[in-house]
């Protein structure tokens, strides 16, 4: 069942988003060769702390980390460790989320590790590009079908192609709520938009093909290929006015 957000509700989910955009950006600050992403991962969990938060992540599902961590071909997922150390040339995938006042808030960016190949920093841009395609399309009285239409549309244009084993999904008092939101789908189907709706919309776009594989840790997602992938994704509530990114910091 969809659960739609009072006005009062999501002021409380800004916060959450705010803690979760803050947490990406400290992630950022840290994306440079010979950092452990454990080292990474620990610095999130004290900033979502000492915010008054809680991991999102932390134990969810059994998840060791704070924040999933992957790096290139690793699509979603990556389990933070002392031993995975960012090389020049990496692109890293930080996927993160903040509880506070009963609600969540869910985001990822792509960051590159010092100076990246021109294909890796085009991936990155068509990825974040592809979300403000499907953002557009994040309207009351729209459909799932036109958000996912719009994401794929913009990987296509750039020859990638978008993860279908893994969505988006609603978020509020549970990190994973309904609707899913995957980044396909058809114009004018699916679950409609209605204002009070909050969901993660985030887009996983590879540069070779969409199957994926989850690895023997039970955890980590990498492209069948192992070709590179890029992800992006805010918490966007969906209201009378348009559609609001409560995860993104200006």
């Amino acid at each position: 069942m969809i659960q739609l957000k009072n006005s009062a509700q999501i002021e409380l989910m800004r916060i959450s988003g705010r803690i979760t955009g803050e947490a990406l950006a400290v992630a950022e600050e840290m994306i440079r060769e010979g950092v452990s992403t454990y080292e990474i991962d620990k610095a999130i969990r004290a900033h979502i702390e000492k915010s008054g938060a809680k991991p999102s992540f932390l134990g969810y599902a059994g998840f060791p980390g704070s924040a999933c961590i992957s790096i290139n071909d690793e699509v979603i997922h990556g389990i933070p460790s002392k031993k995975r150390i960012l090389q020049e040339g990496d692109i890293v995938k930080v996927d993160v989320g903040a509880f506070i006042n009963g609600f969540h808030g869910d985001a990822a960016r792509t960051f590159p590790v010092g100076k990246v190949s021109e294909n890796a920093i085009r991936l990155i841009e068509a990825t974040k590009e592809s979300f403000y395609k499907g953002v557009a399309q994040a309207t009351a009285g729209n459909r799932v079908g036109d958000i996912g239409a719009a994401v794929e549309a913009c990987a296509k244009t750039y020859g990638y192609s978008v993860v279908r084993r893994y969505v988006g999904h609603g978020v509020g008092h549970e990190l994973h709520e309904s609707p899913e939101v995957p980044n396909f789908g058809t114009v004018g189907r699916g679950a409609r938009l209605y204002p009070g709706m909050v969901i993660a919309i985030e887009p996983m776009i590879n540069e070779g093909v969409c199957e994926v594989h989850e690895m023997p840790d039970g955890w980590t997602v990498k492209t069948a290929d192992r070709k590179l992938s890029a992800h992006y994704e805010n918490t966007v509530a969906i209201t009378d006015e348009g559609p609001i990114l409560l995860t993104e910091i200006k």
